[in-house]
């Protein structure tokens, strides 16, 4: 074959490979695959355009050449089989997220709900002016009791309506933008502070009962407990390895929640004047195969560290391969946060900013009252002191 027949075939197979090469790229980006398959889809159109070169331009034996060949695909069905792998193991590691919860069980008046009860009629009985309920997803459980005790019986959508749950930070701009009346969640964080000042929206924290924060590792971690000053140090980068606080010699993996949740404002305020380090991201594929990255739900590695509140790592998860830890030589339970000798309790609100709506006042107090602490305590909560 003559050498502009050559560049000819050479330019034709290469453009061709290169096109297909393009088409399986995009293929693999709108399915997620940015991270492994799309630089792999990229890497295997070079590689055999190289191939095509070296076949068409140099005297390499056929023998030599189709092993080079077979030794290149093997290399890549050996990279897919440990991408795939390492992908179902990391997948088969439990997790203890929000989105792992299921909500329906604690709707209002949904039969065979699991929802805490009163021993006697409310005191008080709504059936108009309804204020609309939000909040955090740990707290669902207690402010939908509160609302099948109080309100009409009818069905109360999770995502629309009287009685709805958004988590912690879209419960604060719904509250905010008056979509709501009254949320149920921990303190705000400072960005939300400044966006209710930005909008001239003054927040009233009304306190309605006690919570621990715990911190939490695999069940299967030696350490028993650490201090504020190790979270602080674990969580600004200072510490980085269990064996310093007692365990395992293990790189620390510690995980966090997204920024302005009620968690993630709690650590904020525990780390204090330290600076907290940069969280774990991964990838998200969203809608038409866009991706974001988003903070990383925890996943229960050996040398996992995360963090919640004690309700929703105990009742809601119900995790048995988690451990809480003890902190400050305290462990966090309901007579450590009754008698306020675990250090990271704190109370949780109920949040209103200036609703009109003339039940709002009525149902706070009615939640201070003895029905109302009763069903914080019997949901799982800590009431407030008498």
């Amino acid at each position: 074959m003559k050498l502009l027949e050559k560049i000819i075939v050479c330019l034709t197979l290469a453009i061709g490979i290169a096109i297909l090469g393009f088409f399986a790229m995009i293929f693999t980006a709108l399915n997620g695959g940015q991270k492994f398959y799309t630089p792999l889809t990229i890497v295997i159109a070079v590689a055999l355009i190289v191939f095509v070169i070296v076949r068409m331009f140099t005297r390499i034996r056929p023998r030599i050449f189709k092993g080079m060949l077979v030794g290149f695909f093997i290399a890549v069905a050996v990279s897919i089989t440990g991408y795939e792998i390492n992908d179902a193991y990391v997948n088969s590691i439990p997790t203890v997220a929000e989105q792992d919860v299921d909500l329906t069980r604690f709707q209002p008046f949904r039969e065979n709900n699991q929802l805490k009860t009163l021993d006697q009629p409310s005191t008080l009985t709504l059936s108009s002016d309804l204020p609309k309920m939000d909040g955090a997803t740990a707290l669902y459980p207690l402010y939908a009791a509160f609302a099948q005790a109080v309100y009409p019986q009818k069905e109360y959508s999770l995502d629309y309506g009287d009685v709805i749950v958004s988590k912690t930070p879209e419960a604060y701009k719904n509250l905010i933008d008056g979509r709501v009346d009254i949320i149920f969640v921990a303190g705000p964080s400072e960005q939300q502070l400044a966006e209710a000042a930005e909008k001239g929206v003054e927040l009233k924290l009304t306190p309605i009962g006690r919570e621990a924060f715990v911190f939490f590792v695999n069940s299967a971690n030696p350490v028993k407990g650490l201090t504020t000053a190790q979270i602080q140090a674990i969580y600004s980068g200072k510490i980085t390895n269990w064996q310093d606080v007692g365990g395992r010699n293990e790189a620390i993996r510690a995980f966090q929640r997204p920024k302005n949740s009620g968690s993630q404002t709690r650590l904020e305020k525990i780390m204090a004047d330290n600076e907290l380090m940069a969280p774990p991201q991964e990838d998200v594929v969203t809608g038409m195969g866009g991706i974001i990255e988003k903070t990383s739900d925890y996943r229960n590695y050996q040398n996992a560290l995360g963090y919640s509140f004690l309700y929703f790592a105990t009742e809601m998860v119900r995790n048995g391969n988690i451990r809480l830890l003890e902190i400050d030589g305290i462990a966090p339970n309901k007579h450590t946060i009754a008698d306020k000798t675990y250090p990271l309790a704190a109370e949780f609100y109920a949040v209103t900013a200036g609703s009109k709506n003339p039940n709002v006042a009525r149902l706070i107090e009615w939640i201070l009252s003895p029905q109302g602490q009763s069903l914080v305590e019997k949901t799982g909560y800590t009431p407030l002191a008498p």
